[in-house]
C-alpha cells in the first residue's frame, strides 16, 4: 500500500533497497502461524437489544452534548450491531476482533479458511471478503528510541512566541486567534496513528492535554508509546507549547492517541481499524479527528483501489468518513503524498465527502510537488485545502526538532486552526465550520484540483463566522 504518512519511509526505502540481506536477517516468524481475516457484512440490525430512546447506552454524555448542540438526530447507524449475530460468528469458530456499527461490520479472525463458507452461510450474513492474510515474517518491535530531555539553544527564536513553528503558523492566521485567546480550549481533537514514541516521556510533551489512548490494531501493540513516532510528530505540530521554541497551532485542545495503522503489513483491515477508532472517537465525544493516513494499494493487489473508486463511498474507510459530519465531527484527513508518482491522486479517505483533505504547499505559499491531486472520481475538488508541508517542523520521538515533508504534517497544522476557529465559533455545526474554512482560502473563487479552495486565512474564517453569527 502505498500510504500518506510521510516521504521519509520513501527515501529510507530507497536507501535500504540494496539491504535485503540484512533486512530479512532482522525478520522473524509471524507469530502463531498461518492467519487470515474476513470483513463479514451484516443485513440488518433486527432484533438488537439496543434502542435510540436510550442512547447513553452506546454514546457518552459528551457525543450526545455535541449531537445536541448541532441538532443533528441519531439514526440507525448509531445503534451497535446485534449481539446475538456476534455469537453466530464466533460459532463458527472465527473469533470477532474488530466492529463498525456504522458500517453494520465485524472483522473475524482464523487460521482457517474453510471458516468462510460457515460465515457466509449464516441466515444474518449478507457479504464476506477476506481483507488480511498473515505475511510469512515480520520486523520484531523496534525498542523505545533514546530521547532528548531538552531542546539545542539553536531551537530558540528570539522574539518569536511560536518558535522554529513560526511560518507554518503565521501562514494560516494563528497568532491574531491566539491572541484573542483561541487556542482549542474546550475542543477534542482524536489523533489516528501508527504509534506515538515517547509521547508519554518527552519533557515538552507533559503539558498537553492528553485525554487517554486506545490501540485498534489487530493484535494491538503492548505500548502505543514504544511504537513509530509519526504520530508523535504529527501531534507536536498541534499541541506543544514550548514558548519561543516551538508551540502548536492548537495548544489549548484536549487529546485521544488511536492507534489504527499496522505498521507491518498493508491491507484493508487497515480500514477496519480506522473505522473501528472514528466510531469509538465518536462516542466519547470527540469534535475534531486528525488523521494523517492514506491507502489505495496494498500487499495483495488484487485488493487495489482504481481511481474511479474515489467516490467517496466506495472505500469502507470513505464511507466511514463521509458520515462523520453528519455526525457533528469535523474529519482533517492528509490529501496523499503521490503526486510524483504514477498513482498522482489522493488516497482513501481524502476522497470523502464533507471533510477537509490537505494537500502540502512550500513556505512560498506553492504546491508541494510530491502532494496528491484530485478530483473525487465523482467531481469534487480534491484536494479541499493547502498548508506548509515542504517541510513542517515537527518534534521527533527522539525529542529533537526536525523538518520533515508531507501531507501528514501539513494536515495537524490546519486540524489545530479549526479547533481555534470552532472554540471561537461555537454555534456553529461541523459542515458550516468545513465550508467557512474553504471560503476563507486564498483560491476559494476558482478552486482546482491541485490547490483545492487554496490556503486557509482563519482570521477570515473567524471574522466570518462572527459576522454571520450577528447578522441572525
Amino acid at each position: 500500500m502505498v500510504k500518506v504518512l510521510f516521504l521519509i519511509l520513501f527515501f529510507a526505502t530507497v536507501l535500504q533497497g540494496n539491504a535485503k540481506g540484512i533486512d530479512e536477517v532482522q525478520k522473524v516468524k509471524y507469530p502463531g502461524g498461518k492467519t487470515y481475516m474476513f470483513r463479514v457484512t451484516f443485513k440488518d440490525k433486527n432484533g438488537t437489544p439496543y434502542k435510540l430512546s436510550q442512547p447513553l447506552e452506546f454514546l457518552s454524555a459528551k457525543a450526545l452534548s455535541r449531537r445536541t448542540r448541532q441538532h443533528l438526530q441519531l439514526d440507525s447507524t448509531d445503534l451497535p450491531i446485534n449481539p446475538e449475530y456476534i455469537k453466530a460468528i464466533n460459532a463458527t469458530g472465527a473469533n470477532v476482533v474488530s466492529r463498525s456499527k456504522w458500517n453494520n461490520t465485524v472483522l473475524v479472525r482464523s487460521h482457517n479458511l474453510d471458516v468462510l463458507k460457515g460465515l457466509s452461510n449464516l441466515s444474518c450474513v449478507k457479504e464476506t471478503k477476506k481483507v488480511w492474510t498473515s505475511p510469512d515474517s515480520i520486523t520484531p518491535v523496534s525498542s523505545r528510541a533514546k530521547y532528548h530531555t531538552e531542546f539545542k539553544r539553536w531551537n530558540t527564536v528570539e522574539q518569536s512566541h511560536y518558535g522554529v513553528a513560526t511560518e507554518q503558523n503565521k501562514m494560516v492566521g494563528c497568532q491574531k486567534l491566539h491572541n484573542m485567546g483561541y487556542t482549542g480550549r474546550g475542543i477534542t481533537i482524536a489523533v489516528l496513528d501508527g504509534g506515538f514514541m515517547n509521547v508519554d516521556l518527552i519533557p515538552c510533551m507533559q503539558e498537553v492535554d492528553i485525554v487517554g489512548w486506545k490501540d485498534f490494531v489487530v493484535p494491538a501493540s503492548p505500548d502505543i508509546f514504544k511504537e513509530m513516532d509519526h504520530g508523535t510528530k504529527v501531534l507536536s505540530v498541534m499541541a506543544a507549547n514550548v514558548p519561543n521554541t516551538f508551540v502548536g497551532t492548537a495548544p489549548g485542545a484536549a487529546y485521544w492517541l488511536l492507534r489504527c495503522e499496522d505498521n507491518q503489513t498493508e491491507s484493508q483491515a487497515e480500514e477496519d481499524y480506522w473505522a473501528a477508532a472514528v466510531e469509538f472517537a465518536d462516542s466519547v465525544g470527540v469534535d475534531i479527528i486528525s488523521s494523517s493516513l492514506g491507502f489505495h494499494a496494498f500487499d495483495d493487489s488484487s485488493t487495489d483501489y482504481r481511481y474511479s473508486d474515489l467516490d467517496g463511498y466506495t472505500a469502507l474507510i470513505s464511507r466511514s468518513a463521509s458520515m462523520l459530519a453528519g455526525k457533528g465531527i469535523i474529519l482533517v484527513n492528509s490529501a496523499g503524498n503521490d503526486g510524483m508518482g504514477t498513482w498522482k491522486k489522493i488516497n482513501v479517505p481524502a476522497d470523502a465527502d464533507n471533510i477537509l483533505s490537505v494537500g502540502a504547499v512550500t513556505p512560498n505559499r506553492r504546491n508541494a510537488a510530491f502532494s496528491s491531486i484530485g478530483p473525487s472520481a465523482d467531481g469534487r475538488i480534491k484536494p479541499d485545502i493547502m498548508a506548509q508541508g515542504s517541510p513542517t517542523t515537527v518534534i521527533t520521538g527522539r525529542g529533537t526538532i526536525i523538518d520533515d515533508m508531507g501531507t501528514s504534517f501539513s494536515t495537524p497544522v490546519i486540524t489545530g486552526m479549526v479547533a481555534c476557529l470552532w472554540q471561537s465559533c461555537r454555534d456553529k455545526t461541523a459542515l458550516e465550520i468545513i465550508n467557512l474554512v474553504r471560503l476563507c482560502s486564498d483560491n476559494s473563487v476558482n478552486p482546482d484540483n491541485i490547490y483545492g479552495y487554496g490556503i486557509p486565512d482563519f482570521v477570515k474564517a473567524f471574522d466570518m463566522g462572527r459576522n454571520k453569527k450577528r447578522s441572525k
